[in-house]
């Protein structure tokens, strides 16, 4: 029976793919580089950060080492969080209360730092509905890897079969799959067209998905 709840964050739970671009778009501006909103959300959306740098400055051929570049957005983000929380993803807040309520375990495993993450979660007072939160800084291989969901599963002291992973990225229910977890995959605008074929069940947002999972009981 499923009794742990393990959600991605950016897609997920709260809609940053705007925040980041705007992040990447200032720090891309310096090399005189700029994306539209939809195709740079449908190339890097999901993928971690340092992969995305790396990207770049492979592709375009940047004189900044991948590590700057990530540094640099990181710091706009945590920056741009703290003054202007991005909105939550429909039905985030009411299905985490929820599960809560419900007595599920609720984890958070991100690709995205601490410093990213906190000020969000503080900001719609979300924190303490999570009994594990799992970022990149607590991982030496980030998503697509499985290290970020086998690391919470560690630290709840929960087997997989017990778990289900929510995402919105083939990268991170890759991840999560690889794991051992069942995945529920619950795309958004910037990830329709990204292979979901591994996963387990498809929803068309978070209360189409607890709706579900409340079956399964």
């Amino acid at each position: 029976m499923i009794n742990t709840l393990l959600f991605d964050f950016d897609g997920t739970l709260v809609d940053s793919e705007a925040v980041h671009y705007r992040c990447w778009e200032r720090v891309l501006a310096d090399y005189g580089i700029r994306y539209d909103q939809t195709t740079f959300c449908q190339r890097y959306a999901g993928r971690p950060t340092l992969a995305s740098a790396e990207d770049m400055v492979r592709q375009h051929q940047l004189p900044a080492s991948a590590q700057a570049l990530a540094a640099r957005k990181n710091t706009l983000f945590s920056e741009l969080a703290q003054s202007s929380l991005p909105p939550l993803m429909a039905h985030a807040q009411l299905t985490l209360q929820q599960a809560h309520q419900a007595g599920f375990t609720l984890a958070l495993v991100t690709g995205s730092t601490r410093d990213e993450v906190e000020p969000i979660l503080q900001g719609y007072q979300l924190a303490s509905l999570f009994s594990c939160i799992v970022c990149k800084d607590d991982v030496r291989n980030p998503k697509p890897h499985p290290e970020p969901y086998l690391l919470a599963l560690e630290q709840l002291a929960v087997p997989a079969r017990q778990g289900i992973a929510i995402e919105d990225t083939s990268t991170g229910s890759r991840s999560a799959k690889d794991a051992g977890l069942a995945v529920a995959a619950i795309p958004n605008c910037h990830t329709l067209v990204q292979d979901f074929s591994h996963v387990d069940r498809r929803f068309d947002d978070l209360q189409q998905f607890y709706l579900w999972l409340l079956q399964q009981k």
